[in-house]
């Protein structure tokens, strides 16, 4: 063999030598990328799950506080259920609050949601003997309290929220035979008061429909 086709093959050995380190590099490389991604993906996911555990005991908590309050009289409720009417009317009726918590009332209820004008009282009372819970609010009340109260209609079917005028407070929440008197939407009582009244089973007409009745919600 010659020295000039010895010199060829040595040189290729050589090459071949070096694309194989490289590659044996390159691998080694991806190894690590790969770990590193994994170790930093393994280290968000148990981030996730742990913000996600803290919330959600939070979120149960918070649950039970109110589930717990609800078991007791309610501060500032006022019972006004003596003396309540439950006649269909088809004319305007004199309440004896304003706004109403019971009484006569239209025939057709009212669609529970949420509403930017005023709803008429007499088809709202209807709602509330369905089990319905109706806060209202002064026009003047902020709209990040007004969307406090949205946010009790968007998680329960048989809310009403309303503008309404002349309130002696700021909110006002009203069941069938009860109501309260709030300063503001963050108050603590208002989520204990939608819980302990909300379809309260001591009403004959309870769980009777909130919808396929008159109005539209926005």
């Amino acid at each position: 063999m010659s020295a000039g086709k010895s010199t060829n093959k040595a040189a290729a050995a050589e090459r071949q030598a070096a694309l194989a380190a490289v590659k044996a590099s390159q691998k080694k490389q991806e190894r690590r990328r790969t770990v590193l991604i994994s170790s930093i993906a393994g280290a968000l996911v148990v981030g996730l799950v742990g913000v996600t555990s803290v919330v959600l005991v939070n979120e149960n908590r918070k649950n039970a506080a109110v589930e717990a309050k609800a078991a007791e009289p309610v501060d500032g409720v006022a019972d006004v259920r003596e003396g309540l009417t439950s006649n269909h009317v088809t004319t305007v009726v004199d309440y004896a609050q304003d706004p109403p918590a019971g009484g006569d009332h239209a025939a057709a209820w009212l669609n529970c949601g949420v509403y930017t004008e005023p709803v008429p009282n007499e088809n709202a009372v209807h709602s509330l003997e369905h089990g319905a819970v109706w806060l209202t609010y002064d026009p003047s009340l902020p709209a990040d309290q007004v969307a406090l109260l949205e946010k009790y209609s968007s998680e329960n079917a048989y809310v009403i929220v309303s503008p309404y005028e002349g309130l002696s407070a700021p909110v006002v929440a009203s069941s069938w035979g009860y109501q309260l008197e709030l300063d503001g939407a963050d108050d603590e009582r208002l989520p204990v008061f939608v819980r302990k009244y909300l379809l309260n089973p001591e009403l004959p007409e309870v769980g009777a429909l909130c919808s396929s009745g008159v109005g539209t919600p926005a």
